[in-house]
């Protein structure tokens, strides 16, 4: 089951907008919709929320960290309630999925994203679960720190903002550990014309363009 959901982006107003503050954006409408407000807590170098949600507690946290040390955040904060890396979901934007698509993933590399890089070096391992929300490609490698950092159209921001909704609703069910349930329900909502999101952002992805692309 999930305890804790980390959302990651960069602070202060001028980020705010940013396609790299996505996961902001959702742990913000995560607290909106629990009718709660984050707030700082120095210890844990971030914002923080305690909500009870479908029978379980569940903390939110936005570091206020810089991306690149989003783990020191999140590593205060798990040791601090003795979270294991299995019960914690990061939010965060994603290169490799068009705007309006959302996966869940249990593990694997950073794809460059410094904010999980430094995640993985403070808990230790990757074994943590990640909601990768689509912001799009800009089609070279050479413009992703300038795409990521930028804000995207209202076009592309609708459809973020509707995978965003199909991942709250599968909320429940990751709050009960049910993954593969939650797995199956965006995989039904990321039924769309990937080809018509991909053209909306001019994000189709270069072939053979893979990891460790630079971001911040």
């Amino acid at each position: 089951m999930i305890q804790l959901l980390v959302g990651l982006g960069n602070p202060g107003p001028e980020h705010a907008l940013d396609r790299h503050n996505a996961g902001f954006w959702f742990v913000d409408q995560v607290a909106t919709a629990a009718g709660v407000a984050l707030r700082p807590e120095r210890g844990f170098f971030g914002d923080v929320a305690r909500v009870r949600q479908h029978g379980h507690d569940l903390l939110l946290l936005q570091p206020s960290t810089f991306m690149n040390r989003s783990g020191q955040s999140v590593g205060a904060l798990a040791r601090f309630y003795k979270i294991p890396p299995e019960h914690i979901l990061v939010a965060h934007d994603e290169l490799d999925l068009p705007p309006g698509q959302v996966k869940l993933k249990l593990g694997g590399g950073h794809a460059g994203h410094n904010g999980l890089r430094d995640i993985i070096a403070h808990l230790g391992g990757p074994q943590f679960w990640r909601l990768r929300l689509g912001i799009g490609h800009p089609g070279d490698r050479s413009q992703v720190v300038g795409f990521v950092l930028g804000r995207p159209p209202q076009s592309e921001l609708t459809l973020i903002e509707q995978a965003m909704e199909q991942a709250r609703d599968v909320l429940p069910l990751l709050l009960n550990g049910e993954f593969e349930a939650a797995t199956m329900q965006l995989h039904r909502g990321n039924r769309v014309d990937s080809s018509k999101t991909a053209a909306l952002s001019g994000s189709a992805r270069p072939p053979k363009e893979k990891l460790d692309e630079p971001r911040n």
